[in-house]
């Protein structure tokens, strides 16, 4: 199994940008690296992903456009770029890998996670 460790959230206010970081132990060749987050009293809501082989992304319709997902095979991490932020983007952001398909995102198919990075947006 995977490690996975998320960095790089903190508190900015409406309009600003932050950029997640997810740094994982190893990839597999199969692996897609995905994002969620959960605000208080929320679900679990998956963000964006990444094919780690082929670098097809995905993004759900409420960041599309704001963010941006890469990666860097070559140091095992994968960013999140969160521009425009919104009130409404605050939440505990967590990484999550597995071999998913590239698409909308359940959180029962990514095996591995790690810790949540909480991202707060306010003035």
């Amino acid at each position: 199994e995977v490690q996975l460790q998320a960095s790089g959230g903190g508190l900015v206010q409406p309009g600003g940008s932050l950029r997640l970081s997810c740094a994982a132990s190893a990839f597999t060749f199969d692996d897609a690296v995905g994002w969620f987050r959960q605000a208080p009293g929320k679900g679990r809501e998956g963000v964006s992903c990444i094919s780690v082989r082929g670098g097809s992304t995905y993004y759900a319709d409420s960041v599309k456009g704001r963010f941006t997902i890469s990666s860097d095979n070559a140091k095992n991490t994968v960013y999140l770029q969160m521009n425009s932020l919104k009130p409404e983007d605050t939440a505990v952001y967590y990484c999550a890998a597995g071999p998913v398909p590239i698409g909308p995102m359940t959180a029962i198919e990514f095996g591995s996670w790690g810790q949540g990075t909480l991202v707060t947006v306010s003035s």
